[in-house]
């Protein structure tokens, strides 16, 4: 699959949202991905395949630390290297931005994304109790260092 990947732009915010309701148990809102627009801290960026956007990665850099939000590939382009590109691309950014880590959260059940993030370097640094809804569920700390 070839993949462009860019900074989301105020275009790509209606099908992002649609993108958090397909994957995401609490999905962000139209809103809340607009105010990240104008956010100096956050990068936020699309995945696209022949125009059209088939996942997106937003994450927040402050000082040199570097907090990876949500992660988001469609259904129909999971297994197929999107969210390893999103990975990379982020870790690109973080580097631009003199970022020492990179972490997130991710559901203990979710071991696609998990064998994912192992493969790209991301260690295992905790767990948070209860961290997600819908169902309840703990979420592993995974970091990279970079």
């Amino acid at each position: 699959m070839e993949i462009t990947l860019a900074p989301m732009t105020a275009q790509d915010i209606t099908f992002i949202a649609e993108l958090e309701r397909e994957c995401f148990s609490s999905p962000w809102t139209e809103k809340g991905l607009r105010e990240e627009l104008t956010n100096e801290n956050a990068v936020f960026f699309t995945a696209k395949s022949v125009g059209k956007t088939v996942g997106y990665m937003g994450m927040h850099c402050i000082l040199d630390e570097c907090y990876i939000a949500n992660v988001a590939v469609s259904e129909n382009a999971r297994r197929q290297g999107v969210g390893k590109r999103l990975l990379r691309y982020a870790e690109k950014k973080a580097k631009e931005r003199n970022c020492s880590f990179i972490s997130l959260e991710v559901r203990v059940s979710n071991v696609g994304a998990i064998a994912l993030y192992t493969s790209e370097g991301y260690e295992k640094m905790g767990e948070r109790k209860n961290f997600y809804s819908g169902p309840t569920e703990n979420a592993l700390i995974m970091t990279k260092y970079l």
